[in-house]
């Protein structure tokens, strides 16, 4: 096997047009990446204007964190304990006469509401937190990306809910209660680095009103608009060694140039009852450009290797030397493993020079033309360089199979593009029903696109997470692996026909 692998590599190298194609895509990759990056500009990009970095959590994620928050210092060890009684909340709607607004009564799905222990008020803290939402029960959430499921129970007349909040240490622990004695536990967290003086107390908060229309082509435009959501607590209990009077604070609330704070919140209390209106979202920051947005010039630079892997085979056949091939070693499966091996391997490597170079140029540029790009861990970099590598590989083994099957470098490289450069294309843009384009990047080679996506769909995040915006339906690995599928398939498809033709 070592011998055939050396004979295709000396086939890959030999061929002036082959490297030179490679090295084409690589230079394609590198320059529509940075071309597009310096095409996008943001309001306040330029040498005048300083765009502020964005929020980060305790993990280095990007986040946005604005409540309305009710609390006291509290030091070492304690518990809060309250009745919320009711929520409400209104929420903007689209205009349906231009410049007429029109405002309604309800509440948004993910609208927040319930007990926090927090490090201090600063934006981006460590936090925990037991709330009621708008739609999706009773939950515990904790510095921004975690996500814990309690009871469905929704807030309502006649149908208040118990909420407490308990620190031991560094363990955090939230119950839930339909009486105030009966407690269920939703869950508890460590919150390393926790100092000893925490904000503990009630808040309130509502992310904006998402609107999704139909576009004109078949896909959707989504808007999203301002709500507010108003929250009322009794029976608020707290245990330990809290300090000072109840204090208010708009955290991570916009101040706008005359000074004052965009859309703030408001408390108040009276004979033990206290009303918590809140604006903003505690939950991972989306808005912003993904480090993958740079790999624009990757298209073109896959259409190249489409190109590359198709001629790798299909031109001995035209040529006739796959007589010759065959002639040194007549296990046709050993040959095109061989064939396979070599390619994977080139456009591994030049996958994986193309996305290193690309993204820190690419993001580099966006940051300077004041764009913000939603930090990541360097082991999702890593993945999505490794990963993107891997792709291209996996898709030039699709396209060598299929021309092993079809004997002609037109019809595979029709193939490949139909199977996996059309469903890519068709799915991330406005063309197809959200649905038809989720199915799209399941079922096709192209579902391995989603080894790209840095930012994870994150559930408890008020977005439109559709292909179009760069959320895949399945996650990055096990979309990598249906890539893999659809290659193993080829390949064995081919093995067996040129078992039957060529033996």
């Amino acid at each position: 096997m070592r011998h055939l692998i050396r004979a295709e590599w000396t086939k890959m190298r030999t061929v002036p047009g082959w490297p030179i194609a490679l090295l084409l895509a690589v230079l394609a990759t590198i320059g529509l990446g940075v071309f597009t990056a310096a095409g996008n500009h943001s309001s306040c990009g330029g040498a005048t204007t300083v765009c502020p970095p964005p929020t980060t959590g305790p993990d280095g994620a990007a986040v946005d964190d604005h409540f309305y928050f009710v609390h006291r210092s509290l030091d070492g060890d304690g518990s809060i304990t309250v009745r919320l009684t009711s929520m409400s909340g209104q929420r903007r709607l689209p205009d349906a006469v231009p410049g007429v607004r029109r405002v309604d009564t309800g509440l948004v799905p993910w609208a927040k509401a319930g007990v926090m222990i927090k490090d201090g008020t600063r934006p981006g803290a460590s936090y925990a937190a037991v709330m009621a939402t708008g739609t999706h029960g009773v939950r515990l959430q904790y510095d921004f990306t975690h996500d814990v499921a309690g009871s469905a129970s929704r807030i309502g007349p006649g149908s208040p809910r118990w909420l407490r909040l308990v620190r031991t240490g560094r363990r955090i622990t939230g119950y839930e209660s339909p009486d105030g004695h009966r407690w269920i536990s939703v869950g508890s967290t460590s919150l390393h680095g926790l100092p000893a003086r925490v904000q503990i107390g009630l808040f309130a908060a509502s992310p904006g009103a998402l609107h999704v229309a139909r576009a004109d082509l078949g896909g959707s435009i989504e808007t999203i608009r301002y709500s507010s959501t108003t929250a009322r607590f009794d029976h608020v209990a707290l245990e330990g060694a809290a300090a000072g009077g109840w204090r208010r604070t708009d955290v991570g609330a916009t101040i706008d140039p005359d000074g004052s704070v965009h859309h703030p919140g408001a408390a108040r209390a009276s004979a033990g009852r206290y009303t918590v209106t809140g604006v903003g979202d505690i939950a991972p920051r989306v808005d912003g450009m993904a480090v993958e947005k740079t790999l624009s010039g990757l298209l073109v630079a896959l259409l190249i290797m489409i190109v590359v892997a198709a001629g790798f085979v299909a031109a001995e056949y035209r040529t006739g030397l796959i007589r010759t091939t065959l002639a040194t070693d007549p296990r046709p499966g050993r040959v095109l493993a061989a064939k396979a091996v070599v390619i994977a391997g080139a456009t591994f490597a030049a996958g994986l020079a193309a996305t290193a170079a690309t993204l820190p140029i690419g993001t580099h540029v966006l940051r300077d033309n004041g764009n913000t790009v939603l930090p990541v861990s360097l082991l999702t970099d890593l993945r999505v360089v490794v990963g993107t590598g891997m792709l291209l590989a996996l898709i030039a083994v699709l396209v060598l199979a299929l021309a092993a099957l079809l004997r002609r470098s037109s019809g595979a490289i029709a193939a490949g593009v139909a199977l996996v450069l059309v469903p890519r294309i068709l799915a991330t843009t406005s063309v197809f029903p959200d649905d038809v384009a989720r199915w799209l990047l399941r079922l096709t080679p192209a579902a391995g696109f989603a080894i790209q996506q840095s930012i994870p769909t994150y559930p408890q995040v008020t977005a439109h997470l559709v292909p179009q915006s760069g959320y895949y339906p399945l996650s990055p690995w096990a979309g990598l692996a249906v890539t893999a599928g659809w290659a193993v398939l080829a390949l064995v498809l081919a093995v067996v026909a040129l078992r039957r033709r060529d033996a």
